[in-house]
């Protein structure tokens, strides 16, 4: 296994960045589009079973960010994820995750940019194709200006944005509660939890979906962030497990008593006309304002149009801030080319906020609508994700006695219990978003094999031997998909929970197979040490 490169310019980055900044960009990522929209589309695909899409989404995540809260202080760089893919799995599973990771973070900035537009297409219609959520080419110009200005700010140092981010996170906090309250007081209806589950079985099923593509993991990811701006936290071993663990259950909470007023909130009698799945009303472009709005509540409206950009925006800083970070340990692993690890004198990563920029633009291209870009980079982020768990195993085997500032209790049972959890997450988001990931990730393998094989290298030496997991990991979950109920574009084969079973079974198999496919623990332990002594240094 390669050590990880040397810096790559003299510059490091800065350690300025305290617990309430870090748990501040993780609720703040939080609580962006998926806010806006989430709520809706997951009431459509569940009905009033939407409660449990949360419960059950809060829970997966909170298993996953526990299991990042030992690791994430045991490398206190930037863009520790990274790192922790090539820590026991070799140079290929590492280089697959790592591009796994980019993408995922390289689509999120668009992503709101395309949501704030969205919203905004309300009182200014020229951003939107007509009857459609596709940006036209005014739109495209925007976006292209929007998340120009967005990059721009992050050439700032990190306690700037900290200090930026922190003051829009307030606001952001305040009024989806200030939402939540206007429609549990102004226009509640009780009986649509209970006369609005008319699909039986379905909703049940649509409950589960909705976690994967109903906006609900996408929404809950911000986690992820106090660990990839691990490189700049004052104090890593006491802030990271803090702000992992606090921000899923702050914003947990949050989007619980969201989602039980929005159901609330709407109308008995267009649900007896058009039921959960086909709920519609004027202004679905914003259906929190356009709610507001039916409850007599208009001032809400004109507010929830302005957080209608503060929030997406706010989003996408800190996801651009923290994509940097991820891109400079990319490079600093030799996945990408070294020019993307430089960091200029403030402390930015400043080369890969350009490559960001290009790479966004892209994505303002004809995608599909936000519903389902959510679901695969959802489903994508938790796949990167899942490596956590296997990697928390394999040192806790290879270093047993490693300083820990957070030591995770129960860790043989609740490690593999995220992997699971996570592993379902990829299973509900269905065959169309599987056949997407997985074919994405097929040609990224194909692209790398015929690299190796220009450059002669042995396949030892790339490191196959440690992969062989992956396979058939890939085609548990596509199969089950494949033969599970017509909700995710399968055959019928199976039903529902036969699929979780068979899910659940085989990834705990896999699970072991995996930790046992490690690099030895002495290569393992030159990797740590080398991580904890170079670069931003051990914490």
């Amino acid at each position: 296994m390669k050590k990880p490169a040397k810096p790559g310019s003299v510059f490091r980055l800065r350690r300025e960045g305290g617990l309430l900044g870090l748990l501040m960009a993780c609720i703040g990522a939080s609580i962006g589009s998926g806010w806006l929209f989430g709520p809706l589309y997951a009431a459509q695909m569940a009905g009033p079973y939407a409660i449990g899409s949360w419960i059950i989404g809060i829970a997966a995540i909170l298993l996953l960010a526990i299991v990042f809260a030992e690791l994430g202080p045991l490398i206190p760089k930037a863009g520790a994820v990274v790192h922790l893919a090539n820590v026991g799995n070799g140079p290929i599973v590492g280089n697959l995750w790592s591009w796994i990771l980019f993408l995922s973070y390289a689509s999120i900035a668009p992503i709101e940019v395309t949501a704030l537009l969205t919203y905004a297409n309300n009182y200014i219609p020229v951003f939107l194709v007509p009857h459609t959520n596709l940006v036209n080419a005014e739109g495209f110009w925007v976006s292209v200006l929007v998340l120009a200005f967005i990059v721009v700010l992050n050439f700032m140092t990190v306690q700037w944005i900290f200090r930026i981010n922190s003051g829009a996170t307030l606001w952001k906090i305040l009024i989806p509660l200030l939402t939540a309250a206007v429609f549990l007081f102004s226009g509640f209806h009780p009986e649509n939890f209970r006369t609005g589950i008319s699909h039986g079985s379905d909703s049940f099923e649509g409950m589960f979906a909705a976690v994967a593509t109903g906006g609900v993991i996408f929404s809950l990811l911000g986690f992820r962030h106090a660990i990839d701006l691990a490189g700049e936290s004052r104090n890593p071993r006491r802030d990271i497990p803090l702000a992992t663990i606090g921000s899923v259950l702050v914003t947990g909470g949050i989007y619980l008593v969201l989602q039980a007023a929005f159901i609330g909130a709407v109308d008995p009698a267009d649900l007896a006309r058009t039921g959960w799945l086909h709920l519609n009303f004027p202004g679905i472009n914003g259906p929190f304002a356009a709610l507001a709005a039916a409850v007599g509540a208009a001032w809400l409206s004109v507010v929830l149009y302005l957080d209608a950009f503060i929030s997406p925006a706010g989003t996408a800083l800190i996801y651009t801030a923290t994509a940097a970070r991820v891109t400079l340990a990319t490079a600093d692993t030799g996945v990408f080319p070294r020019i993307l690890a430089r960091v200029n004198r403030f402390g930015v990563p400043w080369a890969g906020l350009v490559l960001l920029y290009l790479v966004g633009v892209l994505f303002f291209l004809p995608f599909p609508s936000w519903q389902k870009m959510v679901g695969y980079i959802a489903s994508m982020t938790v796949l990167s994700y899942i490596i956590g768990p296997v990697a928390l195993i394999q040192l806790r085997k290879a270093i047993p006695n490693l300083e820990r500032p957070f030591t995770l209790p129960m860790a043989g049972v609740v490690a593999p219990a995220a992997f699971v959890s996570g592993s379902w997450i990829i299973y509900w988001s269905g065959v169309g978003t599987l056949n997407f990931m997985f074919g994405t990730l097929f040609v990224i393998l194909c692209l790398y094999a015929l690299w190796g094989t220009i450059r002669r290298e042995p396949l030892r030496t790339m490191g196959w031997q440690y992969m062989w997991w992956i396979i058939p990991y890939f085609l548990v979950l596509w199969a089950a998909a494949w033969m599970g109920p017509g909700r995710l574009g399968g055959l019928g084969l199976i039903t529902f929970p036969e699929g979780m079973v068979l899910v659940a079974l085989a990834s705990l198999v896999i699970f072991r197979w995996a930790v046992h496919s490690s690099v030895s623990d002495d290569t393992m332990r030159l990797y740590m040490r080398s991580l904890r002594s170079s670069g931003a240094g051990a914490p």
